[in-house]
């Protein structure tokens, strides 16, 4: 364990502490306005970029930034997007790699490993911002990461993720064998560097077979290549939302497992049913709990909303007066609840608030 994680694990436990006494930030006004607000709130004035939340996880993020990137573009904050970009980029390229997060310090680093996510997500930004001098600007640097990708993350014999070692991705805790989520974002960072027009290696049609023959069982998609009979929300989201398939059959199929698994209540998404482990866990899992076991994540929920739009307009229409009742209860968007679907809390963690992944919420209303 490196010293900047047990650092930012510090400022958690601080923060954890201070709101199990005082509360979380409460914000006044309709939905709109809570969601506009906590926006703003997660613009860094000082560096200019998006933070992930102004709770706790005050840091850049790939994974999140990538998330929200294409919302922000749509509710106006275009010219703040390429900003972060720039921000990021320029310390990346400083540091001499792509990294997970930036610490509020400015420092890079990895949590808890090098991230299957990462290179994907900065891509899929550069695609939504549509802006070519950022691309100019940063495109050799760009270039040498797809590189690194390929040679530290990509199986050129088996067309996907590398199975023999693990990689930060949606459940970082989770000691994942070239998990399905992951290699759904190896399709996704070949068909964005295609729609930019950057040269890669990646062959994405050989690719998408790959991911479809490994993954999909006829009834749901497994959460990684050991193919343990575990239906996960991650799994049985990305496929879609990354473009690997857009089949309404596989989907209602999906959607029937997840359902009959308990994913979606009392209200989507989670991670998985039980409170069991269903993979390996890094060992700062101890510290969480269920953290990424059993329970309901929103940014996970709302990459899930975006694709039951597409196919079920009543399913979503459910969903998302349950996350605006939600919003108008805490007056706060919050980070992760238990499966129970109350905030999440342990004696070491208490969930971040005022998340940046409101965007999305706000973007689909």
């Amino acid at each position: 364990m490196k010293l900047i994680h047990l650092s930012e694990a510090l400022r958690m436990f601080k923060r954890a502490r201070r709101v199990s006494r005082d509360g979380w930030k409460r914000y006044s006004g309709s939905e709109e306005d809570i969601s506009r607000a906590i926006i703003r709130s997660c613009w860094n004035k000082t560096d200019n970029h998006f933070q992930v939340s102004s709770g706790h996880f005050t840091d850049f993020y790939c994974r999140d930034f990538g998330m929200c990137a294409e919302a922000l573009v749509k509710l106006g904050y275009r010219k703040q997007v390429i900003q972060s970009l720039d921000y990021a980029l320029n310390k990346f390229k400083a540091h001499g790699r792509i990294t997970t997060s930036i610490s509020p310090e400015g420092k890079c680093f990895d949590f808890p490993y090098y991230g299957a996510d990462s290179l994907p997500f900065i891509i899929h930004s550069l695609k939504v911002a549509k802006d070519k001098k950022l691309i100019i600007k940063y495109r050799s640097f760009i270039t040498e990461e797809i590189k690194y990708y390929c040679t530290k993350v990509f199986d050129k014999d088996t067309h996907l993720i590398r199975s023999d070692r693990h990689f930060s991705s949606m459940k970082d805790y989770a000691q994942r064998s070239s998990s399905c989520y992951s290699n759904c974002m190896l399709f996704m960072l070949a068909d964005d560097l295609d729609s930019l027009k950057i040269r890669h290696r990646f062959p994405k049609t050989k690719i998408q077979r790959e991911i479809l023959q490994t993954f999909w069982n006829g009834k749901y998609f497994y959460d990684d290549s050991s193919c343990k009979k575990a239906i996960t929300g991650d799994a049985n989201t990305y496929p879609f939302w990354c473009g690997v398939t857009d089949s309404k059959k596989v989907f209602s199929l999906c959607m029937e497992s997840m359902e009959q698994a308990g994913l979606t209540r009392p209200f989507p998404l989670k991670y998985s049913s039980s409170s069991k482990k269903v993979n390996k866990m890094h060992l700062l899992e101890a510290f969480s709990g269920g953290y990424e076991r059993d329970s309901i994540w929103m940014h996970l929920g709302l990459c899930f909303f975006d694709v039951v739009k597409r196919f079920d307009k009543k399913r979503f229409n459910t969903y998302m007066k349950q996350y605006a009742t939600l919003i108008r209860r805490h007056k706060n968007f919050l980070e992760v609840y238990d499966a129970n679907g109350l905030p999440f809390h342990t004696p070491f963690y208490f969930t971040d608030e005022s998340m940046s992944w409101v965007s999305k919420y706000l973007s689909l209303k």
